[in-house]
């Protein structure tokens, strides 16, 4: 194992992060963090490959680096699409208000430097299933297992996100909720398939044996952030408020899991 592959992408993720947070003091825009987001584990995908100077498992790295790079080019893409000409999102314009001047300093910590961290932890199955270059005998099962539940978690997020854009386009639809597609069986099918797919990449990282399997507190926080902190409760707190029918919604349609709706 490469140790200093989790230094790089810790500096990786700091640059990318404080940079982030420059420009948003100009912008006088916080929102343009929720973009990078995804696309700062592409970066430090690609800077733990050059870390290990090509030393590398090169089918394993290959194989993340792919799946890394699609997912995040993918969502950073759908956020500065959704968000362009929209302003700062509801969540920073409170806590503009809310700390007024100090806002500058607030949000370097609490938004940036916070999600940064998280960001590192996240993206653990990947460091490490770059940063060794040994593969167990068994390597080809948690390869071909978890490009199976990659893919079903790309799906998700992908044809959720497409369905919400085709719905919020539709005049007919306004005031309505969305509980069509795959947004029948789950409430968050984007955020479903978000963690889902970060179960794939540490399935595919443990085909490197040794360390790998501390990577499964990557999914873990990122399932924990969508689920119960900034995802499915954060949102759904405002919604039920704001339109009409969400309520019922929530009593007939999974949070997460998908599943059947109740009757």
């Amino acid at each position: 194992m490469h140790w200093s592959v989790f230094a790089w992408s810790a500096l990786a993720i700091a640059i990318v992060m404080i940079s982030t947070w420059v420009v948003s003091l100009f912008l006088r825009n916080a929102s343009i963090v929720d973009p990078i987001w995804s696309l700062g584990f592409v970066v430090v995908g690609w800077v733990s490959f050059a870390a290990m100077h090509q030393h590398v498992d090169a089918l394993r790295t290959g194989v993340l680096l792919t799946f890394v790079t699609i997912w995040g080019v993918r969502l950073s893409l759908h956020l500065f699409i959704r968000n362009f000409g929209h302003g700062e999102d509801y969540r920073y314009k409170a806590m503009r208000k809310k700390h007024g001047a100090k806002f500058w300093l607030v949000s370097l910590g609490t938004v940036y430097v916070f999600q940064g961290i998280l960001m590192w932890i996240v993206s653990l199955p990947l460091q490490f299933g770059i940063g060794i270059a040994t593969k167990t005998s068994w390597w080809v099962l948690p390869l071909i297992l978890g490009a199976i539940v990659w893919a079903i978690g790309f799906a998700f997020e992908s044809i959720g996100d497409a369905q919400l854009k085709a719905f919020r386009a539709d005049p007919a639809s306004a005031g309505q909720v969305m509980d069509r597609g795959l947004w029948r069986y789950t409430r968050h099918p984007n955020y479903f398939g978000d963690a889902t797919v970060w179960c794939g990449i540490f399935l595919v990282s443990l085909g490197a044996g040794g360390w790998a399997w501390l990577g499964v507190i990557g999914p873990i926080v990122m399932t924990t952030l969508l689920r119960r902190v900034s995802g499915v409760t954060l949102l759904e707190k405002s919604l039920v408020k704001r339109r009409p029918g969400y309520e019922d919604y929530v009593r007939r349609t999974s949070p997460f899991l998908p599943r059947p709706p109740r009757k």
